[in-house]
């Protein structure tokens, strides 16, 4: 449903409006960019599920994007392996064996059905293909983000909802991530603004710090095959930019400022890990502001009076 923004009162999640030349769907709280989901067939379902392939990989750890021909080899190693830090490893290539032989079959189911062979959703193929999603969305507990950051392994469930769900589902469900995305965002500038903005040299940073949380908020609701990606990225780089060139003003101390340079140097990181991957990281998000609260705990003598 289509609704007037300005007469809006108790807006519902799903609502779509028009901001200028934006459209936008609300969920939990956040107006964001609307996309209209493809038609929901087999060949839309593969080119998703292609997508979210390589949008997976691309934000955990290297080394795992193993081959679906290799899955029997990367169980069998998982499986011989004890030692727990290389056997999580193990896990880790394992799923992405999973994961790549399960998109191998769903490619091969749509190649089928474009030649004219249907394949019915209880056909042994589809069920392989759904068991393979299961395991890897299980194993992919185990894998890190390409930071060494918690695991998202959200990421891994999109492809499975991409697979089971219809298709506007499934973006109802990336709509709510990114909202829940774009809180953690907010939440986690807030802290910097609180804590960094008030050392003494500081409180120029505020903005930079505002601009970049707003533009990290675009990022995370553009696809890259947006046109818009060429307004919305260049804004986002510049910005994070201009936030890590910050100087502290006024008379120096070198600790002092060199903490709180690490503070706001892993804020903008990880502003920048949530809006790349489109999900919530809480476990990463918490020990950031719990750091950020350590600080001004200990240092809140000295904020004030640094020379």
């Amino acid at each position: 449903m289509v609704k007037d923004v300005a007469s809006a009162e108790d807006v519902a999640d799903g609502t779509v409006a028009q901001f200028g030349d934006k459209r936008c769907v609300y969920y939990d709280g956040y107006w964001i960019r609307h996309y209209t989901p493809p038609p929901d067939d087999l060949h839309a379902r593969k080119v998703l599920i292609d997508s979210l392939t390589r949008r997976l990989f691309h934000h955990t750890e290297p080394g795992i994007n193993t081959p679906g021909d290799r899955l029997d080899r990367a169980r069998e190693a998982f499986q011989k392996e004890i030692e727990p830090s290389r056997r999580r490893v193990n896990a880790a290539m394992l799923a992405g064996a999973l994961f790549n032989r399960a998109t191998d079959i769903f490619t091969a189911i749509v190649e089928l059905g474009e030649h004219g062979v249907e394949i019915s959703s209880d056909n042994e193929l589809m069920l392989k293909c759904e068991r393979y999603f299961q395991e890897a969305l299980e194993l992919g507990k185990q894998v890190k983000h390409y930071s060494g950051h918690e695991g998202i392994d959200e990421l891994w469930g999109e492809p499975f909802k991409a697979f089971a769900l219809p298709i506007p589902v499934f973006y109802e469900s990336r709509y709510l991530k990114i909202a829940q995305s774009m809180r953690d965002i907010d939440a986690i500038a807030s802290v910097m603004c609180d804590v960094i903005g008030a050392v003494s040299g500081f409180a120029d940073s505020v903005p930079l710090i505002h601009a970049f949380q707003e533009q990290a908020k675009l990022e995370s609701e553009t696809m890259r095959s947006d046109p818009k990606i060429f307004e919305v990225w260049p804004s986002y780089v510049a910005a994070g930019e201009a936030l890590l060139s910050y100087a502290p003003t006024g008379p120096r101390n070198d600790a002092l400022h060199r903490e709180v340079g690490a503070l706001l140097k892993d804020g903008k990181a990880l502003i920048g890990y949530i809006a790349g991957a489109r999900v919530p990281m809480p476990k990463s998000s918490r020990q950031y502001m719990d750091a950020c609260m350590v600080f001004e705990g200990t240092r809140r003598p000295m904020l004030h009076a640094a020379v």
